[in-house]
């Protein structure tokens, strides 16, 4: 049995980052900007990383391409675009579930982005963004010269 010390703090910043995810999560819904006084939706969406870049996706169905702006700078992308809102003449809604109007979502990586090969693809509602990180950002595998 090995014996550590306890350090309670690091059992609160373990809290802490369970609440910021559970605050994150939870307001996916819309919010109301200042700003503009209308509802903008935050996007959800996936980001994993490789070893040689982070990937971004992003559910859209029914968007096309050029509703979808996606801007790159400062290690930030930001996906912005709009969900117009479709109306049938003479119908009645009895259950109206899918969100529509603006949707925006800013996210900030942590290690250099090589912004001239950022690439964007739309496939069936499923938007997928590759950002390659920057040579220096990539880990590197070192050789050991034997010496004799």
């Amino acid at each position: 049995m090995t014996i550590s010390r306890w350090d309670p703090f690091r059992e609160l910043v373990n809290l802490r980052e369970a609440m910021d995810r559970l605050f994150e999560e939870a307001f996916v819904l819309p919010r109301r900007p200042e700003a503009q006084g209308e509802i903008v939706y935050r996007l959800p969406v996936d980001v994993y990383e490789t070893a040689d870049e982070y990937v971004v996706e992003a559910v859209v169905p029914g968007i096309p391409v050029d509703k979808i702006n996606i801007e790159f700078r400062d290690n930030t992308l930001v996906i912005t675009g709009e969900i117009p809102a479709v109306e049938h003449e003479g119908a009645t809604y009895h259950l109206r579930e899918r969100w529509y109007g603006r949707f925006q979502r800013t996210l900030t990586f942590p290690k250099a982005i090589d912004a001239d090969k950022v690439e964007a693809t739309l496939e069936n509602g499923v938007l997928r963004i590759h950002l390659p990180k920057a040579a220096e950002a990539r880990p590197k595998q070192i050789r050991v010269k034997a010496v004799r």
